[in-house]
């Protein structure tokens, strides 16, 4: 379920736009985009962390840009095992574009 109104329907209370603003923030680093974009094209619907390191950036690094992806509600991650696995949190990404939906 999408955490908010669409930006048209008023305005968006203290607590969507804090929650929508984390999220957007942590789209906004070219990074983080690449990497949440290679975990949601990902052909299994899932992605190891051992098929995502390579994005010329060093192993603490993507791991830092995945903890600020899930805390931002974008993923969702398991371990298995020595790997963790990330896919794509759909309740958190519904909410942005319904947020952005200028139907009125």
């Amino acid at each position: 379920m999408p955490c908010c109104p669409p930006i048209t329907a008023g305005e968006l209370s203290v607590a969507d736009s804090e929650k929508m603003a984390a999220m957007f923030k942590a789209l906004s680093d070219a990074v983080r985009l690449r990497l949440f974009s290679k975990i949601a094209s990902h052909l299994s619907g899932e992605a190891c962390v051992c098929d995502i390191q390579d994005m010329g950036v060093s192993q603490p690094t993507v791991s830092h840009h995945l903890k600020k992806l899930r805390e931002a509600g974008l993923l969702t991650s398991e371990r298995r095992g020595t790997w963790v696995y990330y896919t794509v949190a759909p309740s958190g990404v519904a909410g942005m574009p319904a947020m952005l939906d200028l139907k009125r």
